[in-house]
């Protein structure tokens, strides 16, 4: 029933095993990341601590990248028929109907999400929301459409059978048969629908392009946004204790989203330009190994104001060891009996982690003048 030419899509055995070293590799890295963002969120709720839309937005995206990376890119092969002769097959056509329906539904959640990040730092810095105005306009029916919206695009395929095995991974497409004619060489559908793989394919790629067009447009928009606030604020003179404080939040928080964006270009801006402007299955490939890393980016971007916090906090401390102290787990305070009576307090929230405490836009300069050189020090 299959037919697979050996290698075809990454020209030898040894370049196969690579690709999947790669992946599983990133994949598990993505696990880690993404796991310990659900795990602070769901540790802030269990504490009965306050969590803004931002953290709950985080929350989704961890949730489809775990799915995404665990059951498509680290199991892999594995749940590729074993017919099909790709390294390390072991599964049947229902795990490989299973793991494409979590291809789609992690990737299209993962990527929108991800636009949902800009989204929310947009109505905070430049059109003047709070969160509590977001969460009671938006954040609803943003989750609704969002989970709404993969659902739909990852049960089509699964109705006309178009989750096949393709280059060792069960992705929308057809899949290819000897005919039952006399002509041996000549190939048939035998599983799946030309059409829903056309759709999805172009809905996946415009899906990445607008994603990428449009966080890149936000973080252009915020960056002027703040930029001119400064030069204004130069211009006239006026400071304040709460409007310098402001800007220095909407400072940090523009760095966040530059790298947030940052993260998105490397996953998924590599894998565009592979597939629509190098070509190639090899270097298709080889791009989608970078995809399971964007967890771990965002792991990256979502801790790193805890992270400076504490080295203003340790100075001297490096990047990496701040990172360590803040992921590590909370040690345990050990009673006289040697029973764990309970973890020690953990690290305080930098600002930067909880986006409602501040707003930019409805602000009133303060009618005091001060010194030029003090301003500018403020905004730092």
């Amino acid at each position: 029933m299959f037919y697979v030419v050996p290698f075809s899509c990454f020209g030898s055995a040894r370049n196969e095993l690579i690709v999947r070293i790669f992946q599983k590799t990133g994949a598990f890295l993505s696990i880690v990341g993404s796991s310990l963002i659900v795990s602070d969120v769901a540790k802030k709720v269990r504490n009965g601590r306050e969590t803004d839309p931002y953290q709950r937005i985080m929350l989704g995206i961890s949730i489809f990248d775990i799915l995404l990376s665990f059951l498509f890119y680290f199991l892999g092969t594995w749940m590729v028929p074993k017919e099909t002769g790709w390294l390390w097959a072991a599964g049947n056509t229902s795990s490989c109907s299973a793991q494409g329906f979590f291809f789609v539904f992690g990737g299209f959640g993962e990527i929108l999400y991800q636009a949902a990040i800009s989204l929310n730092i947009l109505l905070l810095i430049v059109f003047g929301w709070n969160q509590e105005t977001f969460s009671k306009k938006v954040e609803k029916p943003m989750h609704f459409i969002i989970i709404a919206f993969v659902l739909v695009f990852a049960i089509i395929p699964l109705v006309y059978e178009t989750y096949n095995p393709a280059c060792g991974e069960c992705v929308p497409g057809v899949l290819l048969g000897k005919c039952s004619t006399k002509d041996e060489g000549e190939l048939c559908i035998v599983r799946g629908n030309e059409q829903v793989q056309l759709v999805l394919q172009l809905i996946a790629g415009a899906s990445i392009l607008i994603v990428l067009i449009f966080c890149t447009v936000v973080m252009v928009w915020v960056y002027l946004h703040v930029r001119r606030q400064e030069m204004r604020n130069r211009r006239y003179n006026f400071g304040g204790s709460n409007n310098a404080e402001n800007h220095r939040e909407s400072r940090r928080i523009r760095k966040i989203l530059f790298l947030y964006t940052l993260s998105l270009y490397f996953s998924y801006g590599s894998f565009l330009v592979a597939v629509f402007i190098i070509g190639g299955t090899i270097s298709e490939s080889i791009a989608t190994t970078l995809i399971p890393l964007l967890g771990f980016w965002n792991m990256l971007v979502y801790f790193l104001p805890n992270c400076l916090k504490y080295q203003r906090d340790h100075p001297g401390t490096w990047l990496v060891t701040a990172y360590f102290q803040v992921l590590r787990p909370a040690p345990c305070a050990w009673s006289p009996s040697g029973m764990c009576a309970g973890q020690k307090e953990e690290l305080e929230d930098a600002p930067e982690m909880n986006f409602a405490k501040f707003n930019t836009t409805n602000e009133q300069p303060a009618t005091t003048p001060v010194d030029s050189a003090t301003q500018n020090n403020d905004l730092e």
